[in-house]
């Protein structure tokens, strides 16, 4: 069972359109990660056409030294830290799943 705030729970129903509060915050929950996932993918997307590969590659070129730019220049790791990030949190998001 859920306990919210009259307030909040009024809200919920409406934006959902749905008079039962669970169902009103499932669904809620269920779009927040879905938007999460659809800016996370296309901020992969936009890695990959960056480096012209996937975040593997990526990660495997910076290890070995066969990247074309110095793997410990500031863009590079900024690149890697932040794309390491992103897929993380799309692998965490789609382990959500309900």
């Amino acid at each position: 069972m859920i306990t919210v705030s009259p307030k909040l729970g009024e809200f919920l129903t409406k934006v959902t359109q749905t008079p039962d509060l669970e169902t009103a915050f499932w669904q809620v929950f269920n779009e927040y990660v879905a938007m999460k996932q659809a800016a996370l993918r296309e901020a992969n997307k936009e890695y990959e056409r960056k480096w012209g590969m996937t975040f593997d590659e990526f990660a495997r070129q910076s290890k070995d030294g066969t990247l074309k730019e110095d793997p410990y220049s500031w863009n590079v790791e900024q690149d890697f830290w932040g794309w390491e990030q992103t897929v993380a949190l799309l692998n965490h998001y789609g382990s959500l799943a309900v």
